[in-house]
C-alpha cells in the first residue's frame, strides 16, 4: 500500500495537539489523579497491563488518564513504553499453586478441597445504577474503610488451596499431561512463526484483546468451534515474583522482588480417547495480569481450540492469533486516518478510464449499428 508524506500542517498538527488537552480538560474543576483511577478503576487497570504485556499499575493509570479512558490507546502506549525497556532479568517460573488466594471457584465441583472462595465479584449483584455513588466522598469512603477492615478476620497464616486439576491428574483422568521441558519462546524477541509452540499462543493469548477473543471464545461455543467447557477451577490471588541471584552458585538461589495479581483458569473439556482405548479430558489453560476473569477464561477456550482440528475460526492458529492482538488491530485499523491520496487517485483513474473505454465501446457498437441499418 503506497503513502505519501505529509509535507507542512505543522502548526494545524500542534494546534489538534492543545485541543485534545482543551476537550480532555474542559469542564473540570479538578486534575484527575492518576492514583485515585489506579486504586478505584482496578479491572481496567488489570485489562490495559494484560493487553499492555506490562505490569505496571501506576503507569497503566498514567495511560488511561493520557489516552482519556480508551483501553486500546492506553494498551498501545503501555507497550511502546515497554519496548523502551532495558531486559535485565528473567524470572524464575510463577507457580499459581502458590498464591495468596483472594477468590476461587469451580463450576465443576460443588464441594472442592477447603471450600470455594467467591471473594471480589460482580456476579452475583444486580446491575443497577446506583446514584449514591454521585456523593461518595473521602469521608464516607474512611468511615467504610475503617468499619469494613475492623469486621474482617485477620488470619496468622495464608491458607494452602490444592489445584483441583491435580485431583483429576491423581486419578489418571486428564489427557494433555507433557513433562517436556522445552524452552519457551520470547515473541517480544522472536518472530511468530507458524505453526506456533504451545508457549506463543499462550503468550500471544495473554496479552490478547479482551473483547476480541470473548468474541471468538463465545463463536465457539455458540457451534463455530468444538469447545464447550466447564470450569474446573478459577482463582484470582496474589504470586511471589523471585529473579536468580546474580552471583549465586546454587540455580535455587533467588531475590524476592515483589508480587503481582494473577487469574488463572483451568477449564475442563470434552473427553478423548488415546490409542490405548483410555479416555480422559482435556484441560484448557488461561493465565492473565490482574483480575481479568472473562478474558481467562476466553484463554482457556481459544488455547484448547487450537489444539484440536477442524475448519472453524477458532481451530485456525493465525486466523486467532494474528487478530486479537489489540496493537495490532487498532494500530492497523487506525491507519486507514492517515493519506491514502495516491492509492485513492490510482482507483480513481482507474474508474475513470473504465467508464471512458465503456462508453466509447458503446457510441462504436451504436456507429456499427447505424451503418448496417442504412445500408
Amino acid at each position: 500500500m503506497g503513502y505519501v508524506a505529509v509535507t507542512g500542517g505543522q502548526q494545524a498538527i500542534e494546534n489538534a495537539d492543545q485541543l485534545i488537552r482543551y476537550f480532555r480538560l474542559k469542564g473540570s474543576s479538578a486534575g484527575l489523579d492518576p492514583e485515585q483511577i489506579e486504586k478505584q478503576m482496578r479491572l481496567l487497570i488489570d485489562r490495559v497491563m494484560g493487553e499492555g504485556g506490562l505490569y505496571a499499575p501506576e503507569y497503566a493509570a498514567l495511560a488511561l488518564k493520557q489516552s482519556e479512558g480508551d483501553p486500546a490507546e492506553a494498551a498501545f502506549l503501555l507497550r511502546a513504553y515497554r519496548s523502551t525497556l532495558p531486559r535485565n532479568h528473567y524470572s524464575v517460573m510463577v507457580e499459581p499453586s502458590e498464591m495468596r488466594v483472594i477468590r476461587r471457584i469451580s463450576s465443576s465441583f460443588k464441594d472442592i478441597p477447603d471450600g470455594q472462595m467467591l471473594g471480589p465479584t460482580y456476579d452475583y449483584t444486580h446491575r443497577l445504577l446506583r446514584f449514591d455513588l454521585r456523593e461518595e466522598g473521602s469521608i464516607s469512603i474512611k468511615r467504610f474503610l475503617e468499619e469494613f477492615e475492623l469486621n474482617v478476620e485477620v488470619q496468622d497464616h495464608e491458607p494452602a488451596f490444592p489445584k483441583v486439576a491435580e485431583l483429576l491428574r491423581k486419578q489418571g483422568l486428564l489427557a494433555n499431561v507433557s513433562s517436556d521441558q522445552i524452552e519457551p519462546i520470547d515473541i517480544t524477541r522472536d518472530k511468530l512463526t507458524f505453526p506456533a509452540q504451545r508457549s506463543a499462543r499462550l503468550q500471544v493469548l495473554s496479552r490478547g484483546e479482551t473483547g476480541a477473543m470473548t468474541s471468538l471464545a463465545y463463536s465457539s461455543m455458540r457451534g463455530y468451534g468444538a469447545v464447550h467447557p466447564t470450569i474446573g477451577e478459577l482463582r484470582v490471588g496474589y504470586t511471589d515474583v523471585y529473579i536468580p541471584y546474580p552471583f549465586a552458585t546454587d540455580e535455587e538461589d533467588a531475590i524476592y522482588i515483589g508480587e503481582i495479581m494473577l487469574t488463572e483458569v483451568e477449564t475442563i473439556n470434552s473427553f478423548t480417547q488415546n490409542d490405548q482405548g483410555d479416555v480422559s479430558f482435556m484441560l484448557g489453560y488461561g493465565l492473565t495480569f490482574g483480575q481479568n476473569e472473562v478474558k481467562a477464561i476466553a484463554m482457556a477456550i481459544l488455547e484448547r481450540s487450537l489444539e484440536t482440528e477442524g475448519r472453524a475460526p477458532t481451530q485456525d492458529e493465525e486466523f486467532v492469533l494474528l487478530h486479537i492482538d489489540s496493537v495490532e488491530a487498532h494500530g492497523f485499523v487506525s491507519h486507514l486516518k492517515l493519506p491514502h491520496y495516491i492509492t485513492f487517485q490510482s482507483m480513481l483513474d482507474r474508474i475513470r478510464k473504465t467508464k471512458e473505454e465503456g462508453k466509447a465501446d458503446k457510441q462504436m457498437g451504436q456507429k456499427r449499428t447505424s451503418t448496417f441499418t442504412y445500408v
